[in-house]
């Protein structure tokens, strides 16, 4: 990220160059990311299975999600205060190394499952799940469904690159969001699964600032505002739905 030291900036494209080179997973860049983050934040909190900022109509648990006719039931997004007062990414970015990268008990587990199913180093994966953890709470959205996004959008694999242009993790188009990538970071900044999470996690903050629902928020996410049957969410609140399974048991019932 910009705002990083110049030794955190060659530890990321370091390890970027080993990851385009060998292609081997997460191991590379999770492990340049471990620069981004620190200490005192990410305590041992266990995970919220319910979304401080918003109210969603279904309790995250392994059954599929309720449906009212063709449309997921999504109550109104509230958060407490102003919903114009949310703010992300400026602790992270500005104090870089003085984040830790201890995981709760819960998302332990879920790096667990994400690992065995999706065949990812779970060493790798450790400081992009923090930086779920980090970002949702303070936005005051559940970290697992941050996840469930970057299942659905590619997979963990953070050099995932569309046909549109979405990069990284969480497939964000450098183009719609440059007000938030900022106009002197590098051209491959997406690729750093850190930042990814982090600018992703601000995208959806901004779809729920503009229509006020969580369907409506992911389904500007997923550029498909105008699906009827709101598919995009209903993957995504699925996806969400099986972690909340796997950080609840040690086998995630999969």
């Amino acid at each position: 990220m910009k705002d990083a030291t110049s030794i955190t900036g060659l530890a990321a494209r370091t390890g970027l160059g080993v990851l385009r080179v060998a292609h081997i997973g997460l191991v590379a860049v999770g492990v340049a990311a471990v620069a981004h983050l620190g200490s005192d934040y990410l305590r041992q909190d266990p995970v919220s299975l319910a979304d401080t900022g918003l109210f969603v109509v279904q309790t995250a648990a392994a059954a599929p999600m309720a449906e009212s006719g063709d449309r997921w039931e999504v109550a109104p997004f509230a958060v407490v205060g102003e919903v114009e007062n949310v703010s992300l990414g400026g602790g992270l970015k500005a104090s870089g190394a003085g984040y830790g990268l201890q995981l709760s008990a819960e998302m332990e587990r879920v790096r667990d499952w994400v690992a065995q199913r999706y065949r990812v180093s779970s060493v790798a994966l450790e400081p992009v799940l923090a930086t779920a953890e980090a970002t949702a709470r303070e936005a005051g959205l559940d970290p697992l469904l941050i996840v469930a996004m970057m299942a659905i959008e590619s997979s963990f694999n953070p050099m995932a690159e569309s046909h549109a242009g979405a990069q990284g993790l969480m497939q964000v188009i450098p183009r719609w969001h440059m007000d938030k990538i900022g106009d002197d970071a590098p051209d491959d900044a997406l690729f750093d699964p850190v930042f990814n999470v982090q600018i992703g996690t601000q995208v959806l903050v901004e779809g729920l600032q503009r229509y006020g629902t969580l369907q409506a928020a992911l389904q500007y996410y997923g550029g498909a505002r105008n699906d009827p049957e709101a598919r995009y969410t209903k993957r995504v609140l699925s996806m969400k739905a099986r972690l909340a399974s796997a950080a609840r048991t040690a086998d995630g019932g999969a």
